[in-house]
């Protein structure tokens, strides 16, 4: 007999609200609602879901060459203990240090231009080479998975990410076997976002994995958001996640990857080397020097919840941080 254990972070696909009926809930509202009512509803929430996000204009996602590839289909080996976060609060709550240090920063991100958009490999790689975003997409496997995000702030939201495995992409570049990091990098362009022309932060945003973490099976190169392109906010149009660490290390706009021997040192690394390092894996044990990180706020629901190791991902990564105990793994 096959017995099939539950694992930590797992519930049952019956005990999470359907995507469709989650994303659809507005329009049967507005089914049994009268329209002042409905007027009403929307000042309530502040109305950035229907009047400035990639989910509230269809015109947004119409003019992006991408559209067509979503909604796409769901690889159901990652699950979710959590009801998915709205997109209301998911795609307007956000850290995007290019466009300033708020966390209301979805408009101005808007000013991001996403094409032309190219992106560079280069460095311990057999042959460096740039190619634009579409060319890139259309040789990747493409998905869509449930993940958890876990900031370091300690709020956290639960998303449906479509994308890629960032192994197909490390696969794309053809590294060389003496390739230990990889580097990413997100554009510099202060006349376009005007957080850069704050000349204190280190620009361009910078992070790195370890190859073997860059082509463990977790690692995710997003495009998409809730089965449409990715809003400008939320990284468009290549961001990294990688759950089971601190929300800082999945890079947004990604335009380079960078293979080398050297370990690099991070954006935030750079900054405050003590209370953000290289590896930031999630560890509700381990303190920021100025916050616990036993619990998170949840996003929508401002429920509290206990901090999971790994962010409840262990299974998946805990075997590439053996051997590495003398390291400062969780900030």
């Amino acid at each position: 007999m096959l017995i099939r254990s539950r694992r930590g972070w797992e519930l049952p696909e019956s005990a999470a609200t359907p995507e469709e009926v989650f994303l659809n809930r507005r329009g049967l509202l507005k089914s049994f609602l009268a329209a002042p009512a409905i007027a009403a509803a929307g000042s309530l929430i502040g109305g950035p879901l229907l009047a400035g996000t990639a989910f509230g204009q269809t015109e947004i996602a119409a003019d992006d060459p991408t559209a067509k590839l979503y909604p796409m289909p769901r690889d159901e080996r990652f699950k979710l203990d959590r009801a998915i976060t709205d997109p209301s609060e998911s795609t307007t709550y956000t850290n995007y240090y290019e466009f300033g240090s708020q966390k209301n920063i979805w408009r101005a991100a808007q000013k991001l231009k996403l094409r032309p958009w190219t992106v560079t490999f280069d460095g311990m790689v057999e042959r460096e080479k740039t190619v634009d975003i579409d060319t890139l997409l259309a040789q990747m496997p493409l998905q869509e998975r449930l993940y958890r995000h876990r900031c370091v702030e300690a709020w956290s939201m639960a998303v449906p990410w479509s994308g890629f495995p960032l192994k197909a992409l490390v696969d794309f570049a053809q590294p060389l076997g003496s390739a230990k990091y990889v580097v990413m990098k997100t554009f510099q362009n202060p006349d376009m976002a005007s957080g850069q022309r704050q000349f204190w932060y280190p620009w361009p945003y910078v992070e790195g994995l370890t190859m073997a973490e860059a082509t463990n099976e977790l690692a995710f190169m997003v495009t998409g958001m809730y089965g449409k392109p990715v809003p400008k906010q939320n990284g468009a149009p290549l961001r990294l996640a990688v759950p089971w660490k601190y929300g800082f290390k999945s890079i947004k706009s990604i335009v380079s990857l960078t293979f080398t021997d050297q370990r690099p040192v991070s954006f935030w690394e750079k900054i405050q080397a003590s209370e953000y390092g290289f590896w930031a894996n999630v560890n509700p044990e381990v303190p920021h020097p100025r916050w616990s990180q036993a619990k998170e706020r949840v996003l929508g629901t401002g429920e509290t919840v206990p901090t999971q190791l790994y962010n409840g991902y262990g299974e998946f990564v805990a075997d590439l941080y053996k051997g590495l105990e003398g390291e400062r793994l969780y900030l």
